[in-house]
């Protein structure tokens, strides 16, 4: 992936001690979501909700404990210095600038949300985060929030991308985060929410979470889309390297809810899922990826999902 002429945001906040972080073997964005799978694997093993876990459902709804202020310095803020935030840095770049043009089509504004570094734990509107948890987003205080730590674990468990490959699938990861934050501007969370309260069953609920889940994987598909497309106009090489692709749509697959059932030895139950089968996230993916339009990406009409 090339993401050398990226960007950089200013929209960073780094409260890692030391601003430094770590390197992660295979150069910048040897990133992924590992954990993720690992809690989804230990909560179906043991019958617990893996949400419970990775509460990335539950923030992305809204839900999440009280807000917990943080104490000590407060975080940097702009591009930090080191490889991996320079290249969250650049990928979040990238996305603000598609995002408004992409916005100012329909006459409407786009507001960037803050991108949060942190070790171990961080308060957020939504409760307190944790690495546990994985990459979130948090609609209460419109901020994506990371742990670099809980990237480590693509390249070196689950071996779904190798070396440099694995920059897009950390890329899949930060732009599906930013998807969420686009549904929130678009009033499509709040009103998901309000729905899930009323839903009458769990399955019910967590049929609208798997479309909010998908829909915000088709929007990462679209981002790149129109990466791609701005890149052409204007003359810049393709971002992307051979296989870039296969490496997301490989993401996808691993955190399908019915590739962690059966991982975990346990029979695949469509009512629990709450983002999607492996075939449901790839398709969405490339819905985006192929179509570019905000349109083709709902999920809450979808006869098919």
């Amino acid at each position: 992936m090339r993401w050398d002429d990226f960007r950089r945001s200013d929209n960073v906040e780094d409260a890692r001690e030391g601003g430094g972080g770590f390197h992660v073997p295979g150069g910048a964005g040897g990133l992924g979501i590992g954990t993720i799978i690992v809690l989804g694997l230990i909560g179906y093993a043991l019958g617990i909700d893996p949400r419970l876990l990775i509460g990335g459902a539950e923030l992305i709804s809204g839900g999440g404990g009280p807000r917990i202020e943080r104490q000590g310095p407060p975080p940097r803020t702009g591009a930090p210095s080191d490889h991996m935030g320079q290249f969250v840095a650049a990928v979040l770049g990238q996305t603000e600038d598609r995002w408004k043009e992409v916005f100012a089509e329909s006459g409407q504004q786009y507001r960037p949300p803050k991108l949060r570094l942190y070790v171990d734990s961080e308060p957020s509107a939504c409760g307190l985060g944790q690495a546990a948890m994985g990459p979130f987003y948090c609609p209460g205080d419109q901020r994506i929030y990371l742990d670099l730590s809980f990237f480590r674990q693509l390249e070196r468990r689950f071996r779904s991308c190798t070396s440099k490959s694995c920059e897009f699938a950390a890329t899949y990861v930060i732009t599906h985060e930013v998807g969420h934050h686009v549904q929130n501007l678009l009033r499509i969370l709040p009103e998901v929410r309000r729905k899930q309260q009323t839903a009458g069953s769990k399955a019910a609920a967590n049929q609208l979470q798997v479309r909010v889940e998908l829909q915000a994987d088709c929007f990462a598909g679209l981002w790149a889309n129109r990466e791609e497309a701005w890149r052409k106009r204007t003359g810049k090489p393709s971002f992307l390297d051979p296989g870039d692709i296969d490496v997301a749509l490989r993401t996808a697959q691993a955190i399908g809810d019915d590739t962690l059932q059966r991982s975990a030895g346990r029979q695949v139950v469509p009512d629990s899922f709450t983002h999607g089968s492996a075939e449901q996230r790839k398709r969405w993916f490339m819905t985006g990826f192929t179509q570019g339009r905000v349109s083709a990406c709902n999920t809450f009409s979808a006869a098919r999902l």
